[in-house]
């Protein structure tokens, strides 16, 4: 994160790619329609490089590249040892797990399914179908069912033929089971929040995920008809979240006990920073070149999705907020507390959708089009927490 603040104590964005981000992506979109158009076998070959298990495409190996340079500096920024630190600070660490993990994953399914199964329906196409991956070490006949889907023979691959609104569905479910652990070090940075605070809560939800994710994400999956087996969620947290964070520990440990912590955070993290965002960008050209025809043929696909999507970030950060004034939090610790669950990790999101459905999939365009609104939305709640901070007495963030 590359960010200074001013004499006056603004806080405000230098990085280009973060201060930028909607508008990397919007360029991703017309990049990834065009490159389908012109070399519409290329993100097919290049996800076809993978690892099989029963002659099923299981891992993208290119993807898992991508989102390992995703996951990785984001990982190895965070000093896990500050953890221990959490029982201090209490009250928001608590009410962050709580909305996070009891609320907001519920939230985002009744949205999602009162918008896109019931509201945009029609919109969206009640009779359009997607194709998806079959769920891991799953083998059933040509014509059999498995929760809402059909299984079809597409390209002499056997794939899951589900309806197009439920593909977009379990994409906003993973994105709801996914609370931020990266960009809210920026959005808590520009509200004036407890940077050492949003740093210990990052820690936890990275931990935590490790162990709610895949419960969570089978669960409700299952429940919407879209049921994958454990085994490939567990293996997506392994390699999605657990490798990189156990990667970042060791590296960090190791480079600090070499190198020194100044030159660590000085140099190291330095190089790493627009790292994160150039494999995001990449993986999202990919995800468009297969999802250009979708986007073409109903282009207002994206607003539908983002719809639901709105209203759930809104929802989240304004339960987030009011109750923490309600436990008469300080101002810089209620900000990131609300920021940390309205905001989503996205990349775990991307990369679950990718390898449960399959990187052409309607759900791994749903977790894209959270990256999409992410920027623009979450910069607005920063204004919204700057100007209330007298809703938490006369502190000064």
């Amino acid at each position: 994160m590359s960010n200074k603040m001013n004499s006056d104590g603004d806080r405000k964005l230098t990085n280009v790619f973060e201060r930028y981000l909607t508008v990397w992506v919007a360029l991703c979109i017309v990049g990834g329609i065009v490159l389908g158009k012109l070399a519409p076998g290329l993100a097919r070959t290049l996800d076809g490089m993978a690892i099989y298990v029963n002659d099923a495409p299981v891992v993208s190996i290119p993807i898992a590249i991508c989102l390992f340079f995703m996951m990785y500096p984001i990982m190895v920024k965070i000093d896990f040892a500050s953890v221990v630190k959490a029982g201090r600070s209490g009250k928001p660490v608590w009410l962050t797990l709580f909305v996070n993990w009891a609320i907001k994953p519920f939230t985002m399914y009744a949205i999602a399914l009162l918008f896109l199964g019931f509201l945009f329906r029609g919109l969206i196409g009640a009779e359009a179908t997607d194709l998806v991956k079959m769920p891991f070490r799953l083998d059933l006949a040509v014509g059999a069912t498995h929760g809402a889907g059909t299984v079809v023979l597409h390209e002499g691959v056997k794939m899951l033929q589900v309806p197009l609104w439920r593909s977009y569905f379990a994409g906003c479910i993973l994105l709801g089971i996914a609370p931020c652990t990266a960009m809210v070090l920026v959005w808590g940075y520009l509200a004036k929040g407890n940077d050492g605070l949003t740093l210990i809560m990052v820690a936890i939800n990275s931990l935590s995920m490790l162990v709610l994710y895949g419960v969570l994400g089978g669960f409700l999956l299952g429940v919407g008809k879209l049921p994958v087996p454990w085994q490939a969620l567990l293996l997506s947290i392994i390699i999605y979240v657990a490798l990189p964070l156990v990667a970042g520990y060791l590296s960090r440990k190791w480079i600090i006990q070499a190198k020194g912590e100044k030159w660590f955070t000085e140099k190291f993290l330095h190089v790493l920073t627009p790292i994160t965002i150039l494999a995001l960008l990449t993986t999202l050209v990919l995800l468009f070149s297969f999802k250009g025809e979708t986007i073409l043929n109903n282009p207002l696909t994206i607003l539908w999705i983002a719809i639901p999507l709105f209203l759930q970030t809104m929802l989240i950060f304004w339960l987030g907020y009011g109750w923490a004034r309600l436990l008469k939090l300080p101002y810089r610790d209620a900000a990131p507390a609300a920021m940390i669950g309205a905001s989503n990790h996205f990349e775990v999101a991307i990369a679950t959708a990718t390898m449960l459905f399959g990187l052409s999939s309607g759900a791994a365009l749903a977790t894209v089009v959270g990256v999409l609104i992410e920027v623009p939305v979450m910069l607005w709640l920063v204004k919204i927490c700057l100007r209330t901070q007298h809703w938490f007495g006369n502190e000064r963030a």
